[in-house]
């Protein structure tokens, strides 16, 4: 089948979803986007509140520096993005504790002038893993081709390739002590911090090659996209318009039709039928599996590691209390120096030269902090009463830890809204409010686009290689290689 005849559908208006739809509608694929919302981005959304714009998670504009995933999408799809590189892209703190995460490590190599053998590994594997993403990355394998594509890039990347794989099994805990930096818990809990936020697990379970490149994202720089976060996926949205595509709202998928290993059409909450060459899901595996019916198929259950969710403070600040910041995002770690469940929590608020963030005088402020999801809806289960009580206990802990690097935070605020998994699960659809991807603890156990149908693929921060944007727009272009070698292969069983 030609590309010009083939019948795409997107479910759900995320990043990964929108750049794989933008890529084939430029191809001249028929593209049809179904979001559940009235505007688009899913975890990446930038959405209108009292007054307000609030970016809903905690997503950092990366990827965007000369070669990377974003500039070349953008320039693929002729998208001239709306970005400034911020001069730190954030700054973490505990205790007395501060350091700015600049493009170069000289603050973090003077608090911890051991760690300069370690940073310089990370930024050799960087390197080559940013070379062996670009135009995509066939990874998971499945087949010759695969394999023939990687070791050609291998190949070209050698010296570092053999260099590469003596660290494909191993833990970020092992990389740490082979330099002797296990023993300090300062260095540890700062690693530590980093990588939950970017491979959703710390250094004693995630793998070494995942977190380099997650490491290297201050450095290869932070970007403040005007209007908020989703401003990327409006700008993804009307690319796939200009190319004859449609981007619908307010069309929730309730079902997903199919015969055998072949889905032939969706069905949406407000009567609507669709049929479909080939189906995109935008989604973890686990809502995927909700639609199709197919809850007990190996492809589509999740990873034996549990995964997290997010409990989020969206409040009308004082842009005062920040001032002093050289950035528009900061992390926090409580005085425990405990990870997750309210004890650590990433600021970000708007700019003060976008006036439609906020009302005048005032900034929008977004805090999340990873948190299990099982808890909250066990207590939505028992009643509003004691959901209610969690999610004040929760803003409270939130508060404290905020209050403890900025002391009068409190006194700041002028509105507040706080979102759990419940609210993650009602705005996104994903399965118990689950954000950030899997924990990538093995390079040899990730999720790829495949499922048990052949014309349906998975896009988002559930497939390799995960969360963040590059993430995203990565796995899209891995889902797009993957549907465009079945429509070959279809087409040739057609003759």
């Amino acid at each position: 089948m030609e590309l010009q005849d083939l019948n795409v559908v997107v479910i759900g208006a995320g990043v990964g979803g929108l750049a794989a739809g933008a890529l084939l509608a430029r191809k001249g694929a028929m593209v049809t986007v179904l979001e559940a919302q009235d505007y688009p981005g899913g975890c990446a959304a930038t959405f209108a509140r009292e007054g307000y714009r609030f970016d809903a998670g905690a997503t950092i504009g990366c990827g965007f520096h000369n070669g990377g995933p974003m500039d070349i999408l953008g320039k693929e799809l002729g998208i001239q993005w709306p970005v400034s590189q911020e001069a730190v892209a954030w700054q973490y703190r505990h205790n007395s504790i501060h350091l700015d995460l600049p493009p170069q490590r000289l603050g973090i190599l003077e608090r911890f002038p051991r760690s300069a053998p370690f940073w310089k590994e990370q930024a050799d594997l960087a390197k080559l893993l940013w070379h062996l993403a670009e135009g995509g990355l066939s990874w998971p394998a499945k087949g010759a081709r695969d394999l023939a594509r990687l070791a050609r890039k291998g190949i070209a990347g050698l010296p570092g390739s053999a260099h590469l794989l003596s660290f494909s099994k191993k833990t970020v805990h092992e990389w740490l002590a082979s330099h002797g930096l296990d023993s300090d818990p300062d260095f540890v809990r700062f690693i530590d911090a980093q990588l939950l936020v970017s491979v959703q697990t710390t250094s004693k379970y995630a793998n070494a090659i995942n977190a380099a490149i997650a490491l290297d994202l201050p450095l290869s720089g932070s970007y403040r996209v005007k209007g908020g976060i989703g401003t990327v996926s409006e700008l993804l949205a009307a690319a796939i318009e200009e190319n004859g595509g449609a981007v619908l709202y307010r069309k929730k998928v309730i079902r997903i039709d199919s015969v055998r290993r072949q889905v032939f059409g969706l069905e949406t909450s407000d009567g609507s039928a669709l049929a479909a060459d080939f189906v995109l899901a935008n989604l973890p595996p686990e809502s995927l599996s909700l639609l199709t019916g197919q809850e007990n198929k190996p492809e589509v259950v999740m990873s034996e590691s549990p995964q997290w969710s997010a409990f989020v403070l969206y409040l009308g600040m004082d842009p005062a209390l920040f001032s002093a910041l050289p950035t528009h995002h900061v992390q926090i770690i409580g005085a425990s120096g405990e990870l997750a469940e309210g004890n650590s929590i990433f600021v970000s608020f708007s700019p003060g030269d976008e006036t439609n963030r906020a009302p005048e005088g005032l900034c929008a402020v977004t805090i999340s902090t990873h948190t299990r999801p099982e808890q909250w809806f066990q207590a939505k289960e028992k009643g509003s009463a004691v959901y209610l009580e969690l999610k004040s206990a929760y803003t409270a802990r939130v508060l404290n830890v905020l209050s403890e690097q900025f002391p009068e935070a409190r006194e700041s605020i002028r509105s507040i809204t706080a979102a759990t998994p419940v609210t993650w699960e009602r705005y996104t659809g994903r399965f118990q409010g689950l954000v950030g991807g899997y924990p990538q603890t093995s390079l040899f156990k990730v999720r790829g686009p495949a499922t048990s149908f052949d014309n349906l693929f998975l896009v988002g921060d559930s497939i390799f290689p995960g969360q963040s944007l590059p993430g995203v727009v990565t796995g899209a272009r891995r889902a797009i290689e993957l549907l465009l070698q079945r429509n070959n292969k279809t087409g040739r069983e057609q003759q």
